[in-house]
């Protein structure tokens, strides 16, 4: 294999590395030392220097070349007037890092963070972490006796922290509690939810940009996003409150006011100053529910305070500022809504950065007995007393909450508010049969007003022009009933597990890891048959 040219990058230690005379050579200076080890030779020295240090790295330079011939010093002078001002630092090294042609395949990059002002070694740091510097860091150190000729000792440190399993490991131990936290702790079982959820966790720990939690009224948006805010808290990302508005409520000019703030006697009923929910926010996260529903003043304003962070309240001259976090959340297509004109699409483009779409509870109903264990303690904790099912009450409940008749139109707000009257019910902390089947009935007459369209007749499907001819001719009558029954319940799902659900709804709940989708796709291999044939995408 071949061995890579070890580059070195530095700054000139003004003080460290400087020195006249022949007494210098008794001194330790850390540029020139780092070339005098034996068991390696530093190919490249990159030596980084402000204009006025210009003799000292002549000097440095001869120096080096008189200890390691082999090393080849270039210099750079970069802009920075005062090495203190981490702005300045970081951006003259941002903008020499963005230049500079990096060859990782054939060179190895050693970042001197020794020499420079406390500023500049955190700044090369942060450089070298970013990946900006695609190389280690390198802290050298005095020999222990300082009138010697020795070069002291090295250390290179790799920031690529996955090289170290222990670490590794903490920070995935640390992913999994903050995604059982977004979760409260419910072991949610749906697939597709779970990734979402797994995604979510990491963009709320490392972006500050706004995030669009799409779903149904009842899915869990309101209740994410206060969790994303308390994850944050948690991490000290976050130091201002919780601001949550559902835009729904806004009518007429009290919108503005409410969201920016008013100045006294700005219109009439403004008997004094109105901060508004924007500037509340400040240092915090605010959470906009059915941001849809927003006038297109208010959407102008809030597209300028997203972006700029400041605004101005209704009736003033002078902008206000707040640099909050923005969650929206929202029931409605806002894609739709921008190609309606309903939505600015400005504002939609900058909301859309980290969509997600929270789906409903019928959607995951594998997700429903978590929940109902959750929503359980949850009651018991309050109440301070126990509240179970009894099995036969559970296995009833459970039937029928994952079977078709369960619309859950109010998604987990319907399954919160069931828990809640069958638990207040109990008698002795048990949930009976009875009061299950009461609360069946409930539910079913709350639900009478949403009907599913029923499946078509299975002899719309035409099994001959799916499988061939002789194919379908060689079934018998049982199968080919069977069969197109299923090809129909699967051209009309939008997903293979979709399909499994409401194919296996009853027979799922009796197994402790239920998995529709691989049922039905054995099923449709019996007949050579797959996902794409039979749901009409070939």
């Amino acid at each position: 294999m071949k061995q890579k040219r070890i580059v070195v990058i530095g700054f000139i230690g003004t003080q460290l590395d400087s020195g006249k005379g022949p007494a210098r050579w008794e001194k330790w200076r850390p540029s020139i030392a780092i070339t005098q080890h034996e068991e390696y030779i530093v190919h490249r020295f990159e030596l980084l220097y402000g204009g006025k240090f210009g003799a000292l790295v002549d000097a440095v330079t001869a120096d080096i070349a008189a200890v390691s011939p082999e090393t080849t010093v270039v210099p750079h002078d970069i802009p920075i007037s005062d090495a203190w001002d981490f702005g300045e630092v970081y951006g003259a090294l941002f903008d020499f890092a963005k230049t500079y042609p990096f060859d990782p395949d054939n060179e190895d990059y050693w970042i001197h963070i020794t020499t420079g002002t406390h500023v500049v070694q955190i700044c090369m740091f942060l450089m070298t972490e970013a990946r900006f510097f695609p190389g280690r860091l390198l802290q050298s150190s005095p020999p222990r006796r300082q009138s010697t000729t020795e070069p002291g000792s090295y250390a290179l440190i790799d920031l690529d922290l996955s090289r170290y399993d222990q670490i590794a490991q903490r920070f995935s131990r640390e992913q999994a509690e903050g995604v059982a936290f977004l979760k409260s702790g419910i072991a949610t079982r749906n697939a597709s939810f779970n990734t979402m959820i797994d995604e979510i966790e990491r963009v709320a720990i490392k972006s500050r940009a706004p995030m669009l939690l799409m779903g149904p009224t009842g899915a869990g948006k309101s209740f994410l996003a206060r969790r994303v805010y308390e994850l944050k808290k948690t991490r000290h990302q976050i130091d201002g409150k919780f601001v949550e508005l559902n835009c729904a409520t806004l009518h007429g000019d009290g919108a503005a006011s409410t969201l920016f703030g008013h100045v006294k006697g700005s219109f009439t009923g403004a008997g004094a100053d109105r901060p508004g929910l924007l500037r509340s926010a400040h240092k915090g996260l605010l959470f906009l529910d059915e941001i849809g529903e927003l006038g297109p003043d208010e959407q102008a304003m809030l597209l300028k305070a997203i972006e700029e962070k400041r605004f101005h309240p209704v009736g003033s001259d002078s902008e206000v500022q707040s640099d909050f976090q923005l969650i929206a959340g929202t029931n409605r297509d806002l894609a739709s809504e921008v190609v309606a004109g309903r939505f600015r699409e400005d504002l939609f483009a900058r909301i859309n950065l980290w969509t997600y779409a929270l789906p409903g509870l019928v959607d995951r109903p594998e997700d429903i007995e978590p929940n109902l264990v959750y929503l359980l303690n949850q009651f018991s904790q309050e109440y301070g007393q126990m509240v179970r099912f009894n099995k036969e009450a559970r296995e009833r409940y459970m039937r029928f909450a994952m079977s078709p008749e369960a619309v859950w139109a109010g998604n987990f707000r319907d399954l919160s508010a069931s828990v809640t009257r069958m638990a207040t019910l109990a008698e002795a902390g048990g949930i009976s049969d009875g009061i299950v089947s009461a609360e069946v009935a409930r539910l079913q007459k709350l639900w009478h007003h949403y009907t599913r369209a029923p499946a078509p007749a299975a002899a719309e499907v035409d099994l001959a022009a799916l499988m061939g001819d002789d194919a379908a001719a060689g079934l018998d009558l049982f199968d080919a009933l069977q069969l197109a029954a299923v090809v129909k319940v699967c051209r009309d799902s939008s997903t293979l597990s979709d399909a499994g659900r409401k194919l296996f709804a009853v027979s799922r709940s009796a197994k402790s890891k239920p998995n529709d989708a691989d049922r039905l796709k054995k099923f449709l291999a019996r007949f050579d048959l797959d996902w794409d044939q039979v749901s009409g995408r070939r």
